[in-house]
Order: structure tokens, then C-alpha cells, then sequence
């Protein structure tokens, strides 16, 4: 063979020796590609932009995501962290639920979209809402009580405004129709409540320093140890939760919450304001709205799995009272009011203000179809339907006065405000009256004898499942 040849021969065979080189790389390649096909599968197909690497302290999750049971927690975490994701915090009363922020300052339903789209792997999906307060306008201040003719009765609390609170022991003052109340007198021979039974009040906080209602707010016991949570850390709720800024103390900046706390249970019989439906109790205060009265379903969320610890944890906490709602619907939301029943805690919810029909257009969290939640329209004074609000015979389960209540305020002041929002502590104070009667109430008998003991209305017919407005004496009697 010539050295010509050779060259050719040389160059030949290195020309085959680098296409079978290519030729395994590509092998490679496939092989490789087949052995991570579940986890391209899991990613999402997101366009991905330079993160906004934003403080931790400022981030707020964006979605809650439920990934499915056997999906693990490494696994979680792999795929979250692959999204330019983080876990803001696990809701531990719900297996798998996460509340999860995107790094990459994306929109809340576009990334929720895109989680939803792993069916293998995830439940649901969807943003973190928005809630706000929409009570009709409040009043600045309470009626001239110089206008006001009529005395306790000697029978009642010595309470100086007690005779104001038509919706506890109505005599046609101010216009009103008599006996359209809760016929409270007669349910305080009976019972007037316990601090042996906690309520806790999901909503803009309390002004737990209230001279009305000190007496009777939850504090944290020594017995029972601080709230710890793995993405939250140990939390200070000698006083509460608050879920709205920064796990601060749950002090009210916006006086809707202490108002709702002054109908369960200001303190009765004290010679200051009013009294609460309850006389003693004690009142444990879930902030997740701010001072504005906005909110997401994440704190509420956050809220309800604190108040669920709590129970586990020792706390007599048997009723949540929610004064709030939106048209939205969140499973996550009504999977965490779920689990609260699972643990014994009947969840009060107000019907909305809208003057709508809940069968046809739901309101949640009063419309989640759950063995713990009632739903409540609210009164006036001459027993009819308060113009504001909503109605449903099938969703909307009974009626209370939510129209002219006056309750405790912030700094040591009292309003009258009306809503629906007035209307649901009223049913859950009569709850805490039974509690504290029969302590070892089921949540579905406790649920059960408030719906069974009203007093039926016509003005109610067609517009609430039992036709009933609330009554605490009859409540208190079965």
C-alpha cells in the first residue's frame, strides 16, 4: 500500500471512528432525555424572566396548591424550587397544602393555571384571593341615649345601655316590634355563659384592652406552650394570632372585629355599656384583616389551621364567628373550615350584604355545603329581612338581628353598626351558651339545636332554609 493510500485509508477511518462518537452522544442524549421524562413532565412550562430576588419578610404567597397524597415532600420541594418558587408556609391541618410565593413576580392566576396543569401531581391549584369587608355604612356613633325612654328591666344586667340592644330583649323601643329579640332574659335564667368555653373571632382582631371586654378574653394559659409552625417559627399568642402583619399581637385597628366580640361577650352585669350574649366567656381573637378591612384567603387560612392547633393543643375553642365573605370560591378555604369541624369547631359564617340571593349566586365561606358551617341573614328590629341582606332558601340557614347593634368599639367606645357581619355573632354567642350548658356537645347536635329552636317568620318564608330567627331561650331548652 502507498503512503497515498495509507493518508486516505487514515482519514477514512477517523471519519468513522467521529461519527460513531456522535452517534453514542445522541444515544446519550436519548437515554438521558427517557430517564428525566417524569420530571419534564412535572416542570412547569414557564417562560422563565431574570427573578426578582424580592426579602423574604416582604413576600406573600400568590397560590395555595394542593399537590395529591403520595406526592412527597422532597418531591414538593424539588418542584417548587424548579419553578423559582418558595414555600411561604404548609397549612398542617390540610395534608399537602401549600401556600407557595413565585419568585417571579408573575400573575397570581397564570401561575395557578400552570400548577393545575400537573394533574399527576396536583389536587388543585388557585390564587390567593382577595377578601374585604362590605358592611353597610356604620354609624359614627350610637343613638343620644338622652332620647332613650325606656329602663332595664330589673330582671336584666345592670349594664347602663343594655336597654339599647333591642336584638337581647326587645319592647318596641325606637320603633321596634316587641319580642322580636333572642329572648335573652329568659335564656340567661338558665345559662349566662362560661371562660370555660373559647370562641374564637376570624376577623380584623380585637381591641382586647376594651374595658368591656378584658374580662373575657382568651389569654394563652401557662400550661399551654406558644404556637410553633416550621415556616413561621414560635410565635408570641399570649393574646391571639394574627395572620395580617408580620404575626404581630392580634390588636384591632379597625373596630370591626370588636365589634363583632362585644355581641358574644361583653362582660353583663359589670355597670359599664353593654352586655354580650354571653356574660363571661372567653374570646379569642384571629386577625387576618387589616385596618382597611382587607385580607387574602391565605391569612384566613392560616388562621383557622392556628385556631385548629390550638384545639389539638389543649384550648376549648368550639366556635369560629366569621363576619366577612366574597363570591370567590377557594377549595383551600373550605378544605381548612373542614378540618375544623373534623376537631369539633362549628364555624358561623355571615350570609353577605348584597341583597342577593345565595342559591343563585353563592357566598363563601357562608355557602360551603359543610356539616360545620351555618350560614346567617340578618333582622331588624320589626323582624323582617334587613334590605342589605342576602337570602337563600337553601343555602342561607337561619336568621338574627344584624341591623342597629350596638356593641363594644375600639378604645373603650361603643357603636351601632348593621350587616350580616352583626347578625352571625349572635348566633354564635347562643352556640356558646349551649356549650357552656351541655360542654360535651357534638359540633353537629350543637348545629342542629340552633337550627331546630327558632321562632318561625313569615316575613322568612322562601328567603332562609328554616324560616327561623334565633332563639337562645328555646335554644338553651331543648
Amino acid at each position: 500500500m502507498n503512503k497515498r493510500n495509507i493518508w486516505v485509508h487514515l482519514g477514512l477511518a477517523v471519519l468513522i471512528v467521529g461519527i460513531a462518537a456522535i452517534a453514542g452522544q445522541i444515544r446519550n442524549w436519548q437515554m438521558e432525555f427517557a430517564d428525566s421524562s417524569s420530571v419534564h413532565r412535572a416542570k412547569i412550562k414557564r417562560v422563565k424572566t431574570i427573578a426578582i430576588k424580592r426579602s423574604i419578610s416582604d413576600n406573600k404567597p400568590e397560590v395555595l396548591v394542593k399537590f395529591k397524597p403520595k406526592v412527597s415532600l422532597q418531591t414538593i420541594k424539588k418542584l417548587i424550587a424548579g419553578n423559582n418558587d418558595r414555600i411561604e408556609d404548609e397549612i398542617e391541618s390540610v395534608n399537602n397544602l401549600y401556600a407557595i410565593d413565585d419568585l417571579d413576580n408573575l400573575d397570581p392566576k397564570r401561575v395557578a393555571a400552570q400548577y393545575g396543569e400537573m394533574t399527576d401531581l396536583i389536587a388543585y391549584a388557585e390564587p390567593n384571593y382577595e377578601i374585604k369587608l362590605n358592611d353597610p355604612v356604620r354609624r359614627v356613633s350610637p343613638k343620644d341615649k338622652s332620647l332613650i325612654k325606656n329602663k332595664a328591666p330589673e330582671s336584666g344586667p345592670n349594664d347602663p345601655m343594655f336597654s339599647e340592644q333591642w336584638a337581647l330583649n326587645n319592647v318596641g323601643q325606637n320603633g321596634g316590634k316587641e319580642k322580636a329579640h333572642l329572648d335573652a332574659l329568659k335564656a340567661w335564667l338558665k345559662n349566662k355563659g362560661s371562660q370555660d368555653v373559647v370562641v374564637a373571632v376570624l376577623d380584623t382582631g380585637v381591641d382586647y384592652a376594651h374595658q368591656d371586654l378584658v374580662t373575657n378574653m382568651w389569654f394563652r394559659p401557662d400550661n399551654i406552650p406558644a404556637y410553633k409552625d416550621n415556616e413561621l417559627g414560635i410565635v408570641d399568642d399570649k393574646h391571639g394570632f394574627n395572620a395580617d402583619n408580620n404575626l404581630k399581637d392580634p390588636m384591632d385597628k379597625n373596630g370591626h372585629g370588636t365589634h363583632c366580640a362585644g355581641v358574644i361577650g361583653a362582660e353583663g352585669n359589670n355597670k359599664l355599656g353593654i352586655t354580650g350574649i354571653n356574660w363571661k366567656v372567653e374570646i379569642m381573637p384571629l386577625k387576618f384583616l387589616g385596618s382597611g378591612g382587607f385580607g387574602t384567603t391565605k391569612n384566613a387560612i392560616e388562621a383557622i389551621n392556628y385556631a385548629i392547633d390550638r384545639k389539638k393543643a389543649g384550648v376549648n375553642v368550639r366556635i369560629i364567628s366569621a363576619s366577612w365573605g366574597s363570591t370567590q370560591y377557594s377549595k383551600a378555604l373550605e378544605d381548612a373550615i373542614r378540618a375544623a369541624g373534623e376537631q369539633g369547631i362549628l364555624f358561623v359564617a355571615a350570609a353577605g350584604n348584597s341583597s342577593t340571593d345565595n342559591d343563585k349566586r353563592p357566598h363563601y365561606p357562608s355557602n360551603y355545603n359543610l356539616p360545620n358551617v351555618i350560614s346567617v341573614a340578618a333582622l331588624d328590629r320589626n323582624d323582617n329581612l334587613a334590605s342589605f341582606s342576602n337570602f337563600g332558601a337553601k343555602t342561607v340557614h337561619i336568621a338574627a338581628p344584624g341591623k342597629d347593634i350596638l356593641s363594644t368599639w375600639l378604645n373603650d367606645q361603643y357603636r351601632e353598626a348593621s350587616g350580616t357581619s352583626m347578625a352571625t355573632p349572635q348566633v354564635a354567642g347562643v352556640a356558646a351558651l349551649i356549650v357552656a350548658s351541655n360542654p360535651k356537645i357534638k359540633v353537629g347536635e350543637l348545629r342542629k339545636r340552633l337550627l331546630s329552636s327558632v321562632d318561625k317568620l313569615d316575613s322568612l318564608k322562601g328567603k332562609v332554609e328554616n324560616s327561623g330567627r334565633l332563639n337562645a331561650s328555646k335554644a338553651l331548652s331543648e
